[in-house]
């Protein structure tokens, strides 16, 4: 599957990866940000609201708790008054006892004048000889029928909490009723007190949410809005979307539109019912502002989005024109035509290429400069090969011939007792023997070694006492393969050129050793010497690629084969005085393998 998508991507044009990649990196993030910013943004608003209104009901209740307490302690003070229980009960015999009696008795009309909490008190009692007035009247079969004038009866002195109308003028008020045991008389009243429903709705009017106290039955007690006063929660079309819970948040629908609500069940002075306090906001309300910057936002970022595709249309053109205009070029090279120049102006990506394109076209006919060289240097060194081979092979003479005319002198002088002669005359032609059967393979070291010992002991029969040498070998060097006839020439050189025009002979050292993966070989003399001027004449015609002179197997030849084998780093290196000798060295690695 991996595979198949690569292989997808690298079928697309740039211009089309380039439109996958913004899609990819920028639209897609920005989609995935711009809804969870969203999303949060509107949570955050939704959850500042609540916490808001959480503490909108906090001081609600606390507001309202401490007016509630206003009639709770009036309340309690007139269920213990041996005063309202005497003027309740007693029996009148005339109107003016009556009205004597309440002149009497002001506390209702006090407790109004002094508490601004309270609108009115009233006292509902069975006594015949009481005449109805604002504060004491007789409980009539309506309101006796009344669920609160039985509920407060049938409590023993609990305080409950209602909204019911005042028979006296017609309105509505949050009461608080309670049932008043009058001992001494053994009977019974219902006391109500009604709450000041302006100053309770003065609390509410504080809120900046929308705050309602709701009664038991669902009835609107006190609101800051003045056209849901007196409603219940159907009547403003209170639709709960969830079961509603006793404490906490719900979420509702008010005159069908979304809405959040906190409720708050409280009983007010440990009553028999409770109050319910709620705070209301319209989700429209609190997310109106959010959804203006999210609109907003998303009109910036989807115009930004239509910048960024026509820049990025235009960059792939850009782009696309420039890679095409390299193409191009690359056909043309591939074609076979080197003079092509890329011109491409930056210093971007492209530019970089452009001018290592253009170096590689160079390199290119560099490269195919050198290999005409090579192949030009190649042909010379066969063809000085084949003239060393020509040579070397016009040098021998028939050699059956020379071997039975070298065994006839052996076997003569060995006749005559002379065993000297007879010694070199066989070294001579084992010597000879090992070189007509050189090839173009590679011999052991010890091998070679064995040709210039013969040499040595040859020129020792020659020379006498004026020739003297040293062989040092390293035991690790035996075995080593080394082209044949690379060491030999280099002895005579020292033995002929150094020592010949000595009178007094000299000393000839060869010196083998194995260093570092290298298997080092000097030769050196203590012989004339060799002039400054003469080691760089010498020099010069083993450098000089141009020279193919060469007399037999000389320096030239070695010299030629060892950089031929082993590389141009490993020709000979020659240093001489005059007077003091010369050395002739190389070192050469000991690998197998050939240089070419």
């Amino acid at each position: 599957m991996y595979t198949r998508i690569i292989t997808l991507m690298n079928n697309l044009k740039l211009r089309t990866k380039l439109f996958l990649s913004f899609g990819c990196v920028v639209l897609i993030p920005v989609l995935i940000v711009g809804v969870f910013l969203t999303s949060e943004l509107r949570n955050m608003a939704l959850d500042n609201a609540l916490e808001q209104i959480t503490a909108n009901v906090d001081r609600v209740k606390k507001r309202t708790g401490e007016m509630l307490n206003v009639p709770l302690d009036i309340a309690y003070r007139l269920s213990n008054d041996s005063r309202l229980e005497e003027a309740a009960n007693h029996r009148y015999e005339s109107v003016y006892d009556v009205v004597q009696a309440y002149w009497d008795y002001p506390d209702f009309r006090e407790f109004v004048r002094l508490y601004k909490e309270i609108s009115s008190i009233r006292l509902y009692i069975d006594n015949p000889t009481v005449l109805d007035n604002w504060e004491f009247l007789q409980a009539d079969a309506a309101v006796t029928q009344e669920s609160w004038y039985q509920t407060a009866l049938a409590q023993k002195g609990l305080v409950c909490w209602n909204y019911i109308r005042d028979n006296r003028n017609g309105k509505y008020y949050l009461s608080l009723i309670r049932k008043i045991d009058f001992l001494k008389q053994r009977t019974t009243g219902v006391l109500i007190v009604n709450v000041n429903t302006e100053r309770l709705n003065s609390i509410l009017d504080q809120e900046t949410f929308e705050t309602i106290i709701v009664d038991e039955n669902d009835n609107i007690v006190a609101s800051n809005r003045a056209d849901t006063l007196g409603k219940t929660l159907e009547d403003i079309d209170f639709k709960p979307l969830s079961p509603l819970p006793g404490q906490g948040p719900a979420d509702v629908r008010i005159d069908g539109k979304p809405s959040k609500m906190l409720i708050d069940d409280w009983h007010p002075g440990g009553s028999l019912n409770s109050l319910r306090i709620i705070s209301i906001f319209s989700v429209e309300s609190i997310v109106g502002e959010p959804n203006r910057i999210i609109s907003l936002a998303s009109m910036v970022i989807i115009s930004a989005l239509i910048l960024a595709i026509i820049l990025i249309y235009y960059f792939s053109r850009l782009l696309t024109g420039r890679m095409l205009h390299l193409s191009k070029h690359i056909s043309k090279v591939a074609s076979g035509n080197l003079e092509a120049r890329l011109v491409i102006d930056g210093k971007d990506e492209i530019g970089q290429l452009a001018r290592q394109f253009n170096h590689m076209v160079r390199n290119i006919n560099d490269l195919m400069s050198e290999v005409q060289e090579s192949n030009r240097q190649k042909n010379a060194t066969l063809l000085k090969q084949n003239e060393i081979k020509f040579k070397m092979m016009a040098s021998q003479i028939n050699p059956h011939f020379l071997f039975n005319a070298l065994e006839s002198i052996r076997m003569k002088a060995h006749s005559r007792g002379q065993t000297d002669i007879s010694q070199v005359v066989r070294l001579l032609g084992k010597m000879m023997r090992k070189n007509l059967e050189v090839g173009n393979g590679r011999i052991a070291l010890h091998s070679e070694l064995e040709t210039v010992s013969c040499y040595l002991i040859i020129q020792k029969f020659r020379y006498n006492d004026r020739l003297a040498y040293e062989l040092y070998v390293d035991p690790a060097a035996n075995a080593v393969q080394i082209p044949p006839l690379i060491i030999q020439p280099l002895v005579e050189n020292c033995v002929i050129h150094g020592l010949e025009n000595r009178m007094d002979g000299g000393m000839v050292r060869v010196d083998i050793r194995v260093e570092n993966a290298l298997l080092k070989v000097e030769v050196s003399d203590n012989g004339i010497g060799i002039s400054a001027a003469r080691i760089a004449e010498i020099r010069q015609m083993l450098d000089n690629k141009d020279d193919y002179e060469t007399n037999n197997i000389g320096m030239r030849n070695i010299h030629l084969r060892l950089q031929l084998t082993y590389g141009p780093e490993c020709g000979l290196k020659l240093a001489s005085q005059s007077g003091y000798g010369t050395q002739i060295s190389f070192a050469i690695p000991l690998r197998s393998d050939s240089y070419v």
